[in-house]
């Protein structure tokens, strides 16, 4: 377990504050080529929220609720940004904990020009924060598609900063800063768990207790523009190669192959959720054919860099097919009303991305500094593949259970689902008070 040095507090208001930096290796090194691909790739991550994720979801609502969409993504960029730097940053990646980090750096204090953490022992430890950050931000905004066109703006904000503090900060804790699912060896190189799974989960819960859509079934509910959705996945997949690559934390060959391995399973991903369509329907949809590349890129998220470049491929055909499977076939069985497939393409995805990186981990592409890598099933290792399972199970419960105690917390004080009238109108207007002109 890493270790951690106390040293004195800082003075004014938060003079009494115990603060606390890590102790680092003595490899531990800012460098520069390091630090300025992380910048380049904290800003592509930041990207995909702003305005990629932005367009994506509001091409796919209905025109009288596309500002409204886009809103939540800005809103959760600007709210999930001042948390993670209040105390956010400091209980996920900050000390050693089992469960939850601690609050040695309160607002950044003691994070200095050279601070660097054990987690990323060549870039500055503010960089390190702001990358964090940035995923931080798009797990928020994701879950808002699963509610679109009927959760009210109040409801969404609330929600958004309690779930961040009850969900997504304990579990990336768990999974990427030392806590015990880490320690127990669960891999996730981008964010299967802390992501998409949590997402996924979220937005299922969110569809289910805020309920369907007025005239979901019988009315047509078709996107807006689905040009604006195209956009976006352009602005997501590049986005993407910051957000998988990024994630090796420096300059590499581990950084290209997770770039490769993600552009691969976008690219497979596409071409079988599209090709199913055209089989089916005669027809493949350009909306068909954006959903299989963001599931693409959702599943091999958590494998991206543990897995070799053929492997990403194949994590993009299963993608293609199962995240078709739950988008379509599930979600009608079941009839629940997940707006824009949060679950079905970003909680599908993740589960299904977290166990194939027990199934094809190569331990070539993960060794480093003399340590051996992460080897999967494909390599004779069982004992990976189940420890994926416990990872899974553990992170998709607590988002199920923090996800609806946070969403009747909500309901309760202030209400989750706008008003039938608010909802023929248009969120944009009820809500916002604006409206696109034609």
């Amino acid at each position: 377990m890493k270790k951690y040095l106390a040293r004195p507090g800082v003075a004014g208001a938060l003079g009494m504050l115990c603060c606390a930096t890590p102790a680092l290796a003595a490899d531990a090194k800012i460098d520069a080529g390091d630090t300025g691909f992380m910048i380049f790739s904290t800003a592509l991550v930041l990207m995909m929220t702003l305005p990629g994720l932005a367009l994506f979801y509001a091409g796919m609502v209905r025109k009288k609720n596309v500002l409204a969409t886009m809103a939540q993504s800005l809103m959760a960029t600007a709210l999930v940004s001042l948390l993670w730097f209040g105390i956010g940053y400091s209980l996920s990646f900050r000390g050693d904990g089992a469960w939850i980090g601690d609050f040695s750096a309160p607002f950044l204090s003691g994070i200095g020009l050279d601070t660097i953490s054990p987690l990323a022992k060549t870039i500055p430890e503010l960089l390190f924060c702001i990358y964090q950050m940035t995923f931080a931000i798009i797990t928020v905004a994701l879950i808002g598609g699963a509610a679109a066109d009927r959760m009210k703006f109040s409801a969404f904000t609330l929600f958004a900063a309690l779930w961040l503090f009850v969900v997504y900060i304990p579990s990336a804790h768990w999974v990427w800063g030392n806590g015990f699912l880490q320690t127990l060896g669960v891999i996730d190189f981008a964010g299967g768990t802390v992501v998409h799974i949590n997402a996924g989960i979220a937005g299922l819960i969110a569809a289910l207790m805020v309920g369907n859509r007025m005239g979901y079934g019988r009315e047509n509910l078709s996107p807006y523009d689905l040009s604006m959705a195209f956009v976006g996945l352009g602005l997501l997949w590049v986005g993407w190669f910051g957000f998988n690559g990024g994630s090796a934390l420096g300059v590499g060959s581990r950084a290209v192959y997770a770039i490769t391995a993600t552009h691969l399973s976008a690219c497979a991903g596409a071409l079988v959720w599209g090709g199913i369509e055209w089989a089916q329907r005669g027809k493949p949809s350009v909306l068909g054919l954006i959903s299989g590349a963001v599931a693409g890129l959702g599943t091999i998220t958590p494998a991206s860099g543990f897995v070799l470049p053929w492997h990403g491929a194949v994590i993009g055909l299963l993608a293609g097919f199962i995240c078709f499977w739950a988008s379509t076939v599930l979600k009608m069985r079941l009839r629940y009303d997940d707006s824009l497939d949060v679950f079905g393409v970003h909680g599908v995805g993740g589960v299904l991305g977290t166990l194939l990186a027990g199934v094809f981990a190569t331990a070539s592409v993960s060794a480093a500094d003399g340590q051996p890598g992460v080897s999967g099933l494909i390599e004779g290792n069982w004992h990976q593949l189940m420890v994926q399972g416990v990872g899974v199970l553990v992170v998709g419960l607590w988002c199920a259970l923090g996800t609806a105690i946070v969403l009747k917390f909500v309901d309760l004080v202030i209400g989750l689902r706008a008003s039938p009238d608010q909802e023929r109108e248009g969120l944009d207007l009820a809500l916002h008070g604006e409206s696109l002109h034609a």
